[in-house]
């Protein structure tokens, strides 16, 4: 099957590449319908990573957020028109202790293997997960985003002790948004902190109990358990600012990525006995996980319909390219693809 694949080939160079796609018994072919930008795609299109990484993924067509509509299914496990996610994450082996996301041998969409900026995924029945009725597609959109905070909720949730009076989460970003809002939801016995850099972002947060500015912060505020959603050289400060406010046998999670390394306080980390989990994509329970909250939390759905912070239709390369100038400059939300092209 021809097929054609809008492929990165340079940073902010894009074109438009024929191949022709094998199919088996167990294939199906997805029409993309929506799809969400990320940080990582916008270091690839931007060439705000290493050279020699660039050199090593590229060309590849971007975005690993997205959902679509099956146009046709050889394993009969779905309907002709059925809207669907699109799971990024490709196992090649199954492991009884590992997790797919974690297996070096899986692979990743947009990450050295081919994104969902292609006029048709061909895709496995296994990597697909039905969205429901009440789900709209541009929060669907980027339930892969949703996917990665549940399966570090629910990773961090093993380790927690019993006190979880208070916790905290560092990040004023999208990443923090969505991680606040399935701990309210998880957790509602528990009080919310949110802690970032800028205030008028934290008001987005008026669902959680207190937020703070993070250069001040009262010297009395302490924290049960606590996730950092910063990424980058600011991951650094903010681990450092949990490690001596988290309480004793307390538990922290690290999402946010650097591309460096950074310094942590291990003194304190023994002194205090932490447990740290590091966490990084999901695979397709986490995704299962994920749809069957969104349905059940209907205030939390309403509040990722308000995270879609721009949402353009796409009919052609140009458009792509001003796409992801607005969302550089966007200082709040996902930005959504309607891709039409």
């Amino acid at each position: 099957m021809l097929n054609t694949v809008y492929r990165l080939v340079s940073p902010k160079q894009l074109e438009a590449v024929i191949i022709d796609e094998e199919l088996s018994s167990n294939t199906v072919i997805v029409r993309p319908t929506y799809l969400s930008i990320c940080h990582a795609d916008q270091r690839y299109y931007n060439g705000s990573r290493d050279a020699s990484v660039l050199r090593k993924k590229l060309p590849m067509a971007l975005i690993h957020e997205g959902v679509g509509e099956v146009i046709k299914d050889f394993s009969g496990k779905f309907n002709q028109g059925e809207r669907v996610i699109i799971v990024p994450n490709i196992p090649s082996e199954e492991d009884p202790v590992v997790a797919e996301n974690y297996l070096p041998s899986s692979k990743f969409r947009s990450s050295g293997f081919d994104g969902l900026m292609q006029e048709y995924v061909v895709t496995t029945d296994d990597r697909l997960v039905r969205v429901l009725d009440d789900v709209p597609m541009n929060v669907a959109a980027y339930t892969e985003m949703i996917s990665v905070a549940m399966h570090s909720i629910l990773r961090l949730e093993r380790l927690m002790n019993n006190d979880k009076d208070i916790i905290g989460i560092w990040g004023d970003g999208n990443l923090g948004y969505i991680t606040a809002t399935l701990v309210k939801e998880l957790f509602p016995k528990s009080k919310l902190h949110i802690f970032g850099k800028n205030a008028d972002k934290l008001n987005f947060f008026s669902f959680a109990d207190e937020t703070f500015v993070v250069d001040s912060i009262p010297k009395d505020i302490r924290i049960s358990q606590a996730f950092e959603c910063v990424g980058g050289v600011g991951s650094q400060y903010a681990i450092d600012q949990i490690i001596n406010m988290i309480r004793p046998q307390g538990s922290i999670a690290i999402m946010g990525v650097s591309e460096h390394s950074i310094e942590v306080n291990t003194r304190l980390v023994l002194e205090k006995g932490l447990s740290i989990s590091g966490t990084s994509r999901s695979g397709v329970k986490d995704f299962e996980k994920t749809v069957q909250f969104l349905s059940a939390h209907p205030v939390a759905k309403r509040r990722f319909e308000n995270l879609v912070g721009i949402e353009r239709e796409i009919h052609n390369i140009n458009d792509i390219h001003k796409f992801f100038e607005e969302d550089l400059a966007n200082s709040w939300g996902k930005a959504v693809m309607n891709w039409s092209i």
